[in-house]
Parts: structure tokens; sequence; C-alpha cells
């Protein structure tokens, strides 16, 4: 059941270790079948090299099992927490990215510094108050923080991204982790300043109208 959700699941799990926003096998990739509403997700302890199709595990909303040979991750029920109250998700991807999991180490923000965090969030990524490890408590933190959008930071935890698809919340999470990286860095050689709201809302306006090949225009030469 579900095959098609399930290698898109598989594959954008393995793009974790692909661009070193993971070590080990602690993080996860999900996604949600817009029709059925069951969820598709990696199961727990299993190495990324080791991940295939076929050992994805399928839930329900409630953390019913519905279809898997192995045990769902303990991440699970956060996932669900997330997709519960926002119909617009389709995909989250949880990760322990180094830089973007500096900023939350703290608890501090990504300050939106750089376009591409404008691009895709037209906003700063936010972190959200310490959560117990848990489901309820670490879901509800998240939700809190996002307030409506697609990326929070969860203090002390890591980063958490949402999309309409699989494949959309882990770019996000590339995306994120590379402009943590880069506002990192651009921090230790002294103040940045943050783009204003109307360049940011101008920012992200911009990309949502024009980027990819929806409404593509031949552009003569």
């Amino acid at each position: 059941m579900l095959t098609a959700l399930k290698e898109e699941v598989c594959e954008q799990n393995r793009e974790l270790p692909r661009n070193r926003l993971v070590a080990g096998s602690g993080d996860k990739v999900s996604g949600r079948d817009p029709d059925s509403g069951l969820v598709v997700i990696k199961p727990s302890g299993v190495k990324f090299s080791r991940l295939a199709p076929g050992r994805t595990v399928v839930v329900d909303l409630d953390g019913n099992v519905i279809d898997a040979k192995m045990k769902p991750s303990v991440g699970t029920g956060i996932h669900l927490c997330l997709y519960r109250p926002r119909p617009d998700v389709g995909g989250v991807c949880h990760a322990h990215s180094p830089y973007a999991w500096s900023f939350a180490a703290p608890g501090e923000r990504i300050p939106a510094v750089l376009t591409p965090i404008t691009h895709f969030l037209g906003r700063d990524v936010p972190c959200s108050r310490y959560a117990p490890q848990g489901e309820v408590d670490t879901g509800e933190a998240i939700l809190e923080a996002a307030d409506g959008g697609m990326v929070a930071l969860v203090k002390a935890h890591g980063v958490f991204t949402m999309g309409i698809s699989a494949t959309e919340a882990t770019s996000v999470a590339m995306y994120i982790e590379e402009a943590a990286m880069t506002t990192h860095l651009a921090m230790l050689r002294g103040p940045v300043e943050e783009l204003g709201q109307e360049e940011i809302d101008r920012c992200h306006a911009w990309f949502r109208q024009d980027y990819g090949q929806m409404g593509h225009k031949k552009v003569s030469a």
C-alpha cells in the first residue's frame, strides 16, 4: 500500500546523511497521503543505508500501525501532532543538523539576514520554548513557535520543517541548514543586519510567484 509515498519517504530520509544533516539513525522524514490521511515514516533505529520502501511504517493519525514489518520511529507521535491540526502539511522532517542545532541549543532564532530564508519562510526561523522529550508537549511547542509557518527550532532539540510533501519538507531543512551555517559564520565576523519586513515580504512573494516551472514564460534572447 502507498507504494509511491513509501518510495518518496525512503528517498528523502536518505537525503539527510547525503547532505550532512544527520549522524547515526535518529532523525527522520515522514509523508502523509492526501487521500487516506495515512502517514509513512522511518522505522526506529534503522540506519539510513539499510532503509528501503518495504521497511517504512504506515500509521494513522492516532498512531495505530496500519502496515509495518518493524517498529515505527520513537518520534512518530511528534510528527502526528504536527499533521493533525495542519491539513496543509504533507511532509515533516526532523534533523539535528549541526548549524541549525547550534542556534537551537541556546534557544535562539535564526534571523532573516539571508534571502533563502525569506524566500521559503517569509520570516526568520523561530525557536520554541524547551519541551521535555516526548510527543504532545514537543508537538505543541513546535506549533506554537511556527505560528502557522513551516519551520521551528526546538530549544536544545533540533529543527523541524514542514512542507506540502516529504520532498519539500526535506528541501526546506537543507536550505535552513545552509542559511544557519552562513549566518553563524557571518556573526563571527561581527554584527549582521536583519532584512526589513517590507523586503522580507517582497522576497517571499517573488519566490512564491516566480520560482520553478509553474507559470513559465519564454524569455527573449
